[in-house]
């Protein structure tokens, strides 16, 4: 599985961005995926996770519940994720990840399959 994230950039606080994660592979459809996040000098913390299934269960880490919503779309072997209310704290590299086996595990090191990243940066 190969996977690009794109839609990062430069957006004022409280304003919304959109990332999506491409996948390759028909096999995409039956694993989780996740968002992660690593700022500089910190380490890559979970974001969301959302099962193999179109419409299927979600899971988002406290610092983002309510403003960020993680969705996919099997057809399209994407995932997305819709970032509302930005704060400058959520200024970050972005990364989509696949897990083969299971979802919503928020252990970056469980994880199979690394996109390469996409950078956000939230001004004040």
């Amino acid at each position: 599985v190969q996977l690009q994230a794109s839609g990062g950039g430069l957006v004022q606080a409280g304003g919304s961005l959109r990332l999506s994660c491409a996948a390759s592979g028909r096999t995409f459809i039956l694993y989780g995926v996740g968002w992660f996040r690593q700022a500089p000098g910190k380490e890559r913390e979970f974001v969301a996770a959302i099962s193999w299934s179109s419409g299927g269960s979600t899971l988002y880490a406290g610092s983002v519940k309510g403003r960020f919503t993680i969705s996919r779309d099997n057809a399209k072997n994407t995932v997305s994720l819709q970032m509302s209310s930005l704060k400058p704290e959520d200024t970050a590299v972005y990364y989509c990840a696949v897990l083969k086996a299971g979802w919503g595990t928020t252990g970056p090191h469980e994880y199979d399959y690394w996109g390469q990243g996409t950078l956000v940066t939230v001004s004040s």
